[in-house]
């Protein structure tokens, strides 16, 4: 993980529950030595991350409607990281962009915490922007974050950038499957490896829906986001997204090519045995 990570040690188990005390019902011995929570029980996932938001993040509250997916935070904080290298740590000057922010809106809550950036989320689930602005609302951050809905399920950044908006960086997690089967099919794989049972509609970080998935999957979201982004350079300085599969990143640099970026990076990421990487470019 990037060394300003804060999460590069193990979960101080004693602060979070100062934190959040609900968090102690869920807490186990580790088999090795400390503590742990079971990670396959979405509650305890859920409880760890309001008490990870509370107690390094200065949030007051978080929670998620049922279904919605429950982020797993120290990637996400990778990104924003190794995303403010490229930026050169300009700051609480820094505007971004997050397309899909959905329920949990963890990338705005952890950019605006750790670097003051000001954010804009763009979501097609109302249901998903209504509980996010709902968070702000609790937390006192809506000066800082504003979130639009973006009624065009086929668009990306059309609609969601002004003629007279600027931002620094546009950031991204994009859906990852081309079907709901597909991605079931994937969690019950993970299940099997870790030697527990599962069932369709389990899984341990949740998400749903255009959270999850897209026609094409990920490879034709990512397509769709570089010819989109070729219209918004005078306006955005980097664009940027996760990329989880790596078989992709050839296509991904020829698609660059093809629509003129000048730049093109690709930052790797790991956590633990997961690997992933950003890649960012500019025109």
């Amino acid at each position: 993980m990037h060394p300003k990570n804060r999460h590069n040690d193990r979960y101080d188990f004693v602060s979070l529950i100062q934190a959040l005390p609900a968090l102690a019902e869920f807490v186990i011995p580790h088999p090795k030595s400390g503590d742990t929570i079971d990670f396959s029980n979405p509650r305890a996932v859920l409880c760890l991350n309001e008490a990870i938001l509370i107690k390094d993040y200065g949030l007051t509250e978080w929670f998620l409607p049922k279904g919605y997916l429950c982020p797993p935070i120290p990637g996400r904080a990778d990104y924003i990281h190794h995303i403010a290298e490229l930026l050169k740590n300009k700051g609480g000057n820094v505007r971004v962009l997050d397309i899909g922010v959905g329920a949990n809106c963890i990338y705005p809550l952890i950019g605006f915490n750790e670097y003051g950036w000001r954010f804009v989320g763009s979501e097609i689930d109302e249901k998903a922007l209504a509980h996010a602005k709902d968070l702000l609302r609790r937390n006192k951050l809506n000066a800082f974050i504003e979130l639009r809905l973006q009624r065009n399920p086929e668009s990306i950044f059309k609609n969601m950038i002004t003629p007279t908006d600027r931002f620094d960086l546009t950031i991204c997690n994009p859906p990852f499957y081309s079907s709901l089967k597909e991605a079931q099919d994937e969690s019950a794989r993970k299940w099997k490896h870790l030697g527990l049972k599962h069932s369709a509609d389990h899984r341990n970080f949740g998400g749903g829906g255009s959270e999850l998935f897209c026609k094409g999957g990920e490879a034709a979201f990512l397509k769709a986001m570089v010819e989109e982004s070729k219209e918004f350079a005078k306006q955005v300085k980097w664009f940027s997204s996760l990329v989880s599969k790596e078989g992709l990143l050839d296509a991904l640099d020829a698609q660059l090519e093809k629509a003129g970026a000048s730049e093109m990076h690709i930052i790797d990421m790991e956590q633990g045995q997961k690997k992933s990487r950003v890649v960012a470019w500019k025109f």
